[in-house]
């Protein structure tokens, strides 16, 4: 099913389309994708190469690769900071990170990875009290 979904960074500089099917959907507990996020763990989408339209912005964005690793690359906007698509080197795949994603996409996450590496602090979620905003308990 060909699904079309709106994205753009924080600041709203960088606007892009994507389109779907999505190949598939990792949730990444490896150390270099908990710093790159700042969370828990990245959660990418994974699409063809042809499959993104930029709107906007794309002269914004700024890359980072990690020198020391073979594949790990990280796009953001350069003016509010928040991850945008990528073109993996490795396999010619778009990424793209789901939080960037304005539109709910009708995809899951189809697996985790690097487990081993995931922090402790974020393993057992159910246990936290949960709020539907943001506060504290009345």
């Amino acid at each position: 099913m060909s699904t079309e979904l709106r994205g753009s960074c924080l600041c709203g500089e960088v606007r892009f389309v994507v389109e779907g099917p999505f190949e598939e959907m990792r949730l990444c507990y490896c150390s270099r994708c908990r710093k790159a996020s700042g969370s828990a763990h990245a959660s990418n989408l994974f699409a063809r190469p042809d499959s993104l339209r930029w709107l906007s912005g794309q002269d914004r964005i700024a890359k980072f690769e990690l020198a020391t690793a073979r594949y790990f690359a990280r796009c953001f906007c350069a003016a509010c900071g928040s991850p945008v698509p990528w073109t993996s080197k490795r396999d010619g795949r778009t990424i793209i990170p789901a939080g960037a994603l304005d539109d709910e996409p009708d995809i899951r996450p189809d697996h985790r990875i690097f487990c081993a590496d995931q922090a402790a602090w974020s393993k057992d979620p159910e246990s936290v009290p949960r709020y539907e905003q943001a506060g504290t308990p009345s």
